[in-house]
């Protein structure tokens, strides 16, 4: 049984509105059909869209962690001599 949505889903928009390379907004994380198409999805459709998008922004942090953690000089390394 599908529990009745009270209120709408309202758009994870953030307003910044630009592409990143593989083509999701660097905003909301949402591709391009899940930008035109929000207005027309249903409950459960924008659900899985902000789903996606909370997936893709961890991937993104967890990628720009890596390149911190693999930018970072050495903490030991020479041990200041």
């Amino acid at each position: 049984m599908q529990q009745i949505e009270i209120f709408e889903i309202p758009s994870p928009c953030k307003g910044i509105c630009e592409v990143n390379n593989r083509g999701y907004c660097k905003g909301c994380y949402r591709s391009r059909e899940e930008r035109f198409g929000w207005n027309s999805f249903s409950n459960v459709e924008k659900k899985q869209v902000i789903s996606l998008c909370q997936q893709r922004y961890k991937r993104y942090l967890q990628k720009r962690q890596a390149l911190i953690a693999k930018s970072a000089p050495s903490e030991q390394g020479d041990f200041g001599f």
